[in-house]
């Protein structure tokens, strides 16, 4: 059968393709007018290892395929599967595509590096397996959706993977293709949406494009050459036009990426990393103008500081990462003072600028941040009293909220100084601390039983020094109260002013019936009221 290989590179003075089809030797590539070079090899069904060899400016290189789809571990050749004459990734059969997935509203994340969370061998390249093991547990947390950290091919067999090499390929030392097919479809099959996170600010030293031409798909330059803090490697660059062919090519190639993300693994949003370094509003419109699945979608942006300016109806995002959430609540908690009209506005979002509840991720922790726990230990403080109450406000706030592996055990590891060790979850603390998985399996629950905590609908009634009181309700007459205590005294028969609603309300932790009149409010403690 007749199999092409193309490759673009319009700059490029010749290219040759090299495999086991041809015992390594160079095959000449011809070029066409638009900049492509083609070929056309008669091959067997079977599996194949290929690479390019590329002249550019007068010297020759070995690089992969920018489009690989797939590599091999020990030689780091991509690979090209034929079966009955046609390139395929796989011969995986989606089981559950009919299965109903949660609406944006609806979420609750789980943020998770898949490696630190299967506890492995960094070698053993059976990872989406042992997490697809973990499934059941994660619909028993009530979590339904899960954010992966980084999955695409890096260099090594362990990283975080934010200096991704190779767009298109799974990370060869998670799994195979139809290994993360598997997961993917098995989450979809308990209701559970998967989102990947996606790097198109810069890339590793020896990303294809950049070996290729760097000039064409870069900046010559550093994008912001004031800016050390936030340069970690070469940057995309989205400003190169090129006028010959009327594109914008790396417009073109990180559309291919997402679309194939889309549609080859059946993901259901995005996580965007370094959004404020890249700083194209007119690009990402244009992107998520081209993702059409007919499914719920999130594109949501990681924005360091976090700016309502980036997400709908001002920007084009869905959501970002509610960083300035997580920052007045961590400094609470450890007791500090704070702006308090600050620490609301961040629980109500829509006084940051934002449009609702869809429009931020809430969280305590994340894979950048320590656990809350470590911020708890390193000043002094040792009990899950306030992790608790913490977790009661991400749950209860404006927001979709999203846990950190580990969060709902307890995990007590500092972060890792660099993305190159191993920080894996200890398994054994959720037998040590069943209570708090208990605590956020409850939270999760109520969340799910409650429309008013997720709609778009939050007062604050009451606020006395650190004791502050919110309302959440839906249209339907639903109310839930929320009472917080962050100071570090405690209040008997606490009267609460300007309550919502007569009639009688009960107390979520323990279902006795509370008079708001006379609450009783240990030090760094919440209630949550329902009608």
């Amino acid at each position: 059968m007749t199999i092409e290989f193309n490759l673009f590179a319009p700059r490029n003075e010749a290219v040759e393709l090299i495999g086991s089809f041809s015992d390594w030797q160079g095959v000449p590539m011809e070029k066409d007018e638009i900049g492509f070079f083609r070929i056309h090899l008669e091959l067997e069904d079977g599996d194949y290892q290929y690479k390019f060899r590329i002249k550019h400016q007068n010297q020759w290189i070995e690089t992969n395929d920018p489009y690989m789809t797939e590599m091999d571990r020990k030689t780091q050749n991509g690979i090209v599967h034929i079966k009955e004459g046609q390139r395929i990734l796989d011969t995986f059969i989606w089981q559950h595509d009919d299965r109903f997935l949660p609406d944006n509203r609806d979420l609750v994340l789980y943020e998770m590096h898949i490696a630190d969370f299967c506890s492995a061998d960094p070698s053993d390249p059976t990872k989406f397996k042992q997490a697809l093991e973990k499934l059941d547990y994660l619909s028993e947390l009530g979590i339904n959706a899960i954010a992966l950290m980084p999955i695409t091919e890096y260099a090594g067999d362990y990283r975080w993977g934010y200096m991704p090499q190779h767009f298109f390929a799974l990370e060869s030392s998670y799994g195979k293709p139809a290994d993360f097919k598997s997961f993917v479809d098995e989450c979809h099959a308990r209701g559970i949406r998967v989102f990947i996170d996606c790097i198109f600010n810069h890339t590793h030293e020896e990303s294809p494009l950049l070996l290729i031409d760097r000039d064409y798909w870069y900046y010559h330059d550093r994008h912001y050459p004031e800016d050390d803090a936030n340069y970690w490697g070469p940057e995309l660059s989205y400003e190169n036009y090129d006028p010959d062919r009327d594109i914008r090519p790396t417009w073109n190639y990180v559309n291919a990426i997402v679309q194939f993300w889309t549609h080859e693994y059946h993901i259901d949003g995005i996580r965007y990393d370094a959004v404020r370094q890249i700083a194209n509003d007119e690009f990402f419109g244009w992107l998520f103008d081209q993702v059409q699945v007919p499914k719920p979608f999130f594109h949501i942006a990681e924005h360091i500081p976090d700016s309502s300016e980036i997400c709908k109806p001002q920007g084009v995002f869905d959501a970002c990462w509610h960083e300035s959430f997580r920052y007045f609540l961590t400094d609470l908690l450890i007791g500090k003072d704070i702006d308090f009209n600050e620490f609301k506005s961040a629980i109500a979002a829509q006084p940051q600028g934002y449009a609702g509840a869809t429009s931020v991720i809430n969280y305590l922790a994340t894979h950048d941040r320590e656990h809350m726990i470590v911020e708890l230990q390193d000043a002094g403080i040792s009990d899950f009293d306030r992790i608790k109450l913490g977790a009661m406000i991400q749950f209860t706030a404006l927001g979709i909220p999203m846990l950190w592996m580990g969060d709902e055990f307890g995990q007590d590891t500092y972060k890792t100084e660099t993305t190159t060790e191993p920080n894996p979850l200890d398994w054994s603390l959720l037998q040590k601390n069943q209570p708090l998985f208990d605590f956020y399996k409850r939270l999760i629950a109520l969340r799910h039983e409650k429309s008013s905590l997720r709609s778009d609908n939050l007062e604050f009634f009451h606020e006395n020094g650190k004791v502050l009181a919110y309302v959440r309700w839906n249209e339907a007459g639903e109310r839930v109260v929320v009472v917080a205590n962050f100071s570090d005294q405690d209040f008997e028969n606490y009267a609460i002013d300007h309550f919502p609603a007569d009639g009688t309300w009960t107390n979520w932790s323990d279902g006795q019936e509370v008079d708001p009149s006379a609450i009783d409010l240990p030090s760094f403690s919440a209630k949550i009221l329902l009608q």
